[in-house]
C-alpha cells in the first residue's frame, strides 16, 4: 500500500536522516520545518514502523522506491500507486491517490492552475469535497468544442466545485486557424491578463499527453493523425496543457504551437508546486520529456512506471560516468 500523503513528510524526514545521514538541523532546513518537528517525525517514524532502526540495510517498510525516485529525478515529492492484480483498471488507483495528494497540497488562499484531459477529469470526479477559503482555480489553456469530453472548462469548474472555490475559465479556443488570429487574441487585454497571471499560481495540476493517434489533441480535433505524425517526425515528444513539447521539454517550434492559446511553459515553470499525474504506461517518453523540461516538481505514477523511471535514471547515470 502506498504511503498516505499526510504521512509523507514523516517518511521524507526519516529518509533524509537515516538514508542520507543528514543531521536533524539539516533535515529541518531541507524540509523547511523546525528541528523540533524533525525530532517528532523521526519518533513517529519509529513508532509506526516506517523505520526499523535494527535493520540498517532495510530501514523503510513502505515506499522506498518513491524516495529513490525523488533523489534520482531531483523532485520535491513522488507518490507511487502499488500494483494490484485484483483491480480491473489500475489507473483508477493512481487517480484516487492523486486526488488525495492534490488536496494535501492545496492551502487556503492558493491560486491553482488546472489543465485538461481524461486523467485530470477523473481526478476531479473522484475528489473529496473540501471547503477551502479564498482558493481560485484557473484554466491553463483555451477551450474545446462542446462534443469533446474532459474539456478544460469542465476540469477547471469541477475541481473548483469540489473545493468550494472560485473558478476562472478561459473564454478563448484552444487553437486558432491562423497564427495571426492567435497573436491578436493573445494581445486582447482580458486574455493577456489571464495568461500573464498563470505564473502567480501556487499549484498546477496536469498530466502529459502522447504524440500519437490516441493523443487528446488528436481526439478533440485540434490536430489530425497525419499532422501529429509530421510533428512527431519533427521532434514532438509530448503534450502539456495543449502545447507540443520536444524531448528536452521545450515548446516545439511549429505552427500549431503558435496557434495555441495556452500558458507559456516559462510561466508553468514559475509555479512552485507542479503536480503531474500519469496513469498510462504508454506515456513513458512524454513523461521523460516533461521531466527534462522542469515541468514537474511533484509526481504521482504507478509502480510499473516508477520502476521504468528508476531503471532509466540508473542507465543514464552509468552512461554519464
Amino acid at each position: 500500500m502506498a504511503i498516505r500523503p499526510a504521512e509523507q513528510l514523516i517518511h521524507k524526514a526519516a529518509w533524509l536522516y537515516y538514508a542520507h545521514g543528514l543531521r536533524q538541523d539539516q533535515v529541518a532546513n531541507q524540509l523547511n520545518i523546525s528541528r523540533a518537528s524533525v525530532a517528532m517525525y523521526l519518533r513517529k517514524a519509529r513508532e509506526t514502523g516506517i523505520v526499523n532502526i535494527s535493520t540498517s540495510t532495510q530501514l523503510f517498510t513502505d515506499d522506498v522506491m518513491a524516495r529513490r525516485l525523488e533523489d534520482a529525478l531531483k523532485l520535491d515529492a513522488v507518490w507511487i500507486a502499488p500494483e494490484n492484480d485484483y483491480v480491473i483498471d489500475p489507473s483508477t488507483d493512481i487517480a484516487v491517490l492523486a486526488a488525495s495528494v492534490f488536496l494535501e497540497l492545496v492551502r487556503k488562499g492558493d491560486r491553482i492552475g488546472v489543465a485538461w484531459g481524461r486523467t485530470i477529469y477523473t481526478i476531479a470526479d473522484i475528489m473529496s469535497y473540501a471547503d477551502l477559503q479564498d482558493v481560485t482555480v484557473v484554466q491553463l489553456c483555451g477551450n474545446l468544442g462542446a462534443p469533446y469530453s474532459y474539456r478544460p472548462d469542465q476540469c477547471t469548474m469541477e475541481i473548483a466545485r469540489r473545493l468550494n472555490a472560485k473558478g476562472l475559465n478561459f473564454y478563448a479556443p484552444l487553437v486558432l486557424t491562423t497564427e495571426a488570429l492567435a497573436h491578436g487574441l493573445r494581445a486582447e487585454p482580458v486574455i493577456r491578463e489571464q495568461l500573464s497571471g498563470i505564473s502567480d499560481c501556487d499549484l498546477a495540476l496536469y498530466s502529459v499527453g502522447t504524440v500519437d493517434a490516441d493523443s487528446h489533441v488528436v481526439k478533440c480535433g485540434a490536430l489530425s493523425v497525419g499532422e501529429m505524425a509530421l510533428l512527431r517526425d519533427a521532434g514532438a515528444a509530448g503534450v502539456i496543457a495543449g502545447q507540443i513539447i520536444d524531448a528536452a521539454g521545450k515548446a516545439l517550434d511549429c505552427s500549431y504551437n503558435r496557434r495555441v492559446i495556452s500558458a507559456a511553459l516559462s510561466s508553468l515553470r514559475q509555479i512552485e508546486k507542479r503536480l503531474m499525474v500519469v496513469q498510462e504506461d504508454s506515456k513513458f517518453e512524454p513523461l521523460l520529456a516533461a521531466l527534462a523540461g522542469g515541468l514537474c516538481t511533484h509526481l504521482v505514477v504507478g509502480a510499473r512506471m516508477a520502476k521504468r523511471l528508476l531503471e532509466h535514471a540508473g542507465a543514464a547515470t552509468e552512461k554519464a560516468s
